[in-house]
């Protein structure tokens, strides 16, 4: 389960170290195996273990490709799809194409999002954030699982 918010820096390779209380987890859910791919609303990255994302590509496979809204996010999603490898220091090399997706200058921000991470540019997650904590919450949008939270 990942969770949280870690600020990373990007070295000039394009390199980002996991932080350290991910490694484990990564090395031993997918021997460090992972696969990155792009956010179909944000422009953002998705950093999914690689058990994870074979489950997700099978159900995005099986989707109608007659379907025009199936077949965008097909082609966007497994089309971006980039298998990765943990080096020895936990370090994954973010592809240049990847990197531009997501506006990446040095900092970035790694967000936990249970089974997956979320990865943002520093200041479109400080920009988006701030957005997300201005809106006021619409209930009738809500789904019902979220109505029965209690937090």
């Amino acid at each position: 389960m990942f969770r949280g918010i870690t600020a990373l820096n990007l070295d000039t390779k394009g390199r980002l170290a996991i932080p350290t209380r991910y490694r484990e987890a990564l090395q031993e859910e997918c021997d460090g195996q992972v696969v990155l791919t792009i956010d179909t609303e944000s422009a953002c990255l998705l950093l999914y273990p690689v058990t994870e994302w074979e489950v997700i590509e099978k159900k995005l496979e099986a989707l109608p490709s007659f379907n025009r809204a199936a077949r965008r996010i097909q082609r966007l999603l497994i089309g971006h799809a980039t298998d990765l490898e943990m080096d020895s220091h936990g370090r994954l090399l973010v592809p240049t194409l990847l990197r531009e997706y997501g506006s990446f200058d040095k900092k970035v921000m790694l967000v936990g999002q249970g089974k997956k991470f979320e990865m943002w540019s520093e200041d479109l997650w400080l920009k988006e954030r701030e957005t997300w904590l201005g809106e006021e919450v619409n209930t009738d949008e809500l789904p019902d699982e979220m109505l029965s939270l209690s937090i």
